[in-house]
């Protein structure tokens, strides 16, 4: 599992980390820990799927 920052997940989105933020507060992009700062970290493959699937529902 490789884990990403939440600056990482939305450069990867192309969105900006506050978006990314309010997706893990509604349970959107589930962090799986925290880093030393307790900044969420995501896994980089379900963050790839969120992509994918929020492609298929008309994009981000």
């Amino acid at each position: 599992m490789s884990l990403m920052s939440t600056e990482q997940v939305a450069e990867f989105l192309g969105v900006k980390t506050e978006r990314v933020k309010r997706l893990a507060r509604e349970s959107l992009l589930i962090a799986k820990s925290e880093d030393e700062n307790g900044e969420p970290q995501f896994d980089a493959d379900e963050v790839a799927k969120y992509k994918e699937l929020a492609a298929r529902f008309g994009g981000l």
